[in-house]
């Protein structure tokens, strides 16, 4: 038991010592928090200025008021209407290729029966912008429909009344005041965590014994203990080293809990706040971690055993690694549905 310990103890400070252990534990909350607040920057900072040209193939007046309206509707959207023509598509091509205008809308009479129009520009990926301009012609073409068929827009309007649907979740009989929003949030956060972190040490592991194989040191160690003692203490030692470095993580979310994060231009309570999190659901994540690591710790420790040199283990740790990517690939099934058979059994 004694020599176990003492591989336990120098798997673990030899890690620990490494100013690259701290730098990583103390830059990994810090970095975790700026990609949080990155996200939210991103997400409050609106498009820049677009120049569309609508070209208006219909035979009323829709072509006009769709203009007027995408104008009116969304600022940044600068619109001018086009009467269609055999060079129409070569001059906006033109246009376009020069960066003159961003793209321009084809709508005709089918627009208004069935929806159908089409963009055409230098980027229809942007998700704000489509969903701006596709949220603009659904209004009109509701607005037009009801006055094909005589019925008062501004009543139909007063009777769309807005739902906003709170969620809370329950633990056992008591309200958490955890959103779903947020328990998904915490959920997935745990998940990438937990998956980084095994591999991470998991591979560590492997390559400390790959290292002791090549300078021999392997040998010395087998002559006074057994191999079985030494993959313990490998394991047990990085696993500390881990736990520790988790222990650093989840205090920081621990401490951030209820910290609310407001944009400058943020509206009334829009904002970020941190997610609470339960002192249950830490101790099961810490139990989860343990669970796992053992397992791929152990298995990448065989394969460390079984090669000769780093790119040799690189190569063999591909099954190891492709194993770990089936519940990572499950994430969003378990997450929607923890009670699902496939998140129990």
């Amino acid at each position: 038991m004694r020599k176990v310990l003492a591989i336990i103890r120098r798997e673990f400070v030899e890690r620990v010592r490494t100013k690259w252990f701290w730098v990583g534990t103390v830059l990994g909350p810090l970095l975790m928090i700026g990609i949080i607040g990155f996200q939210i920057l991103l997400s409050t900072k609106k498009g820049g200025e677009r120049h569309i040209a609508i070209v208006d193939g219909t035979t009323t007046e829709f072509g006009r008021r769709l203009v007027t309206q995408l104008g009116t509707a969304v600022s940044r959207f600068h619109m001018r209407r086009v009467t269609p023509n055999p060079r129409t598509d070569s001059l906006l091509l033109d246009e376009v290729e020069a960066k003159q205008l961003d793209g321009f809308l084809l709508v005709g009479d089918s627009t208004l029966d069935f929806g159908v129009a089409e963009y055409r520009g230098s980027n229809v990926s942007s998700v704000v912008d489509m969903e701006e301009l596709q949220g603009a012609l659904r209004r009109l073409i509701f607005a037009a429909r009801l006055e094909r068929h005589g019925i008062d827009t501004l009543l139909v309007k007063q009777a769309q009344i807005p739902i906003h649907l709170a969620t809370n979740k329950l633990s056992g009989r008591k309200l958490t005041g955890v959103s779903g929003g947020q328990s998904f949030g915490v959920g997935f956060g745990m998940a990438i965590i937990l998956f980084v972190a095994i591999l991470m040490y998991g591979v560590n592991v492997m390559s400390s014994v790959v290292e002791e194989k090549s300078t021999r040191v392997v040998e010395v160690l087998v002559s006074s203990l057994r191999p079985f003692q030494l993959m313990v203490g490998k394991v047990v030692g990085a696993g500390a080293v881990g736990l520790v470095q988790l222990a650093v993580w989840l205090g920081s979310a621990k401490l951030l809990t209820g910290v609310r994060w407001r944009p400058a231009d943020a509206a009334g309570g829009m904002g970020f706040q941190f997610p609470s999190i339960p002192t249950a659901t830490l101790l099961v994540f810490v139990v989860y971690f343990l669970l796992g690591y053992f397992l791929y710790a152990a298995i990448y420790a065989a394969v460390g055993a079984m090669s000769s040199t780093e790119a040799e283990a690189r190569q063999a740790q591909v099954p190891v690694q492709l194993l770990m990517m089936i519940p990572y690939i499950s994430f969003f099934a378990l997450l929607n549905d923890p009670n699902s058979s496939l998140a129990v059994w």
